[in-house]
């Protein structure tokens, strides 16, 4: 892995461009059962240090490999998307209404979703689908989602999951 920096580093230097170390950082995946390796990467003298979770094109990846702080890291958002949907639902029709969940809600879900939507830990998630969805249709919390989500014409985040990995 040093051999392998060494040899980016040395193009960096041939092409001109330079390497912030400060924010430079690398992560070094793990199993329970494997002790992690001691690797020191050192750029212009500064030691290039580890970091167990890694925001990498604004999805959260972890050193045990799963995706956990990525949902953490999306539930406050979808949050603020149902807050911004209760506020502005007086004033707005059903398909603007809609509009808005697929351009703001559904983008965030979507991200990344080939690679954590499997997880168990991805419910909240659902979770929080059924709660805008609840909110657009003006129902109470414990009204099923499922004649609401068909008569909205949008898909269920597992139905997403399975529609994403079809493309891939």
């Amino acid at each position: 892995m040093v051999t392998t920096f060494n040899c980016v580093n040395k193009w960096f230097k041939a092409n001109l461009v330079s390497i912030n170390v400060d924010r430079t950082h690398y992560i070094q995946f793990k199993t329970t059962n494997i002790s992690t390796l001691d690797i020191n990467i050192a750029c212009n003298d500064n030691l290039i240090t580890t970091l167990p979770k890694i925001k990498f094109l604004d999805i959260y990846i972890h050193d045990f490999k799963n995706w956990i702080c990525h949902i953490e890291y999306i539930i406050p958002q979808l949050s603020s998307a149902c807050y911004i949907m209760r506020s502005i639902k007086p004033f707005m029709s059903p398909n603007t209404l809609k509009t808005i969940c697929y351009s703001y809600f559904h983008a965030i879900i979507s991200y990344g979703l080939p690679f954590w939507g499997n997880l168990l830990h991805a419910i909240k998630i659902f979770r929080m689908q059924k709660r805008i969805v609840r909110i657009m249709m003006g129902c109470k919390n414990r009204v099923s989602c499922r004649n609401l989500v068909r008569r909205l014409e949008i898909l269920p985040f597992v139905s997403q999951y399975i529609l994403l990995l079809t493309f891939l």
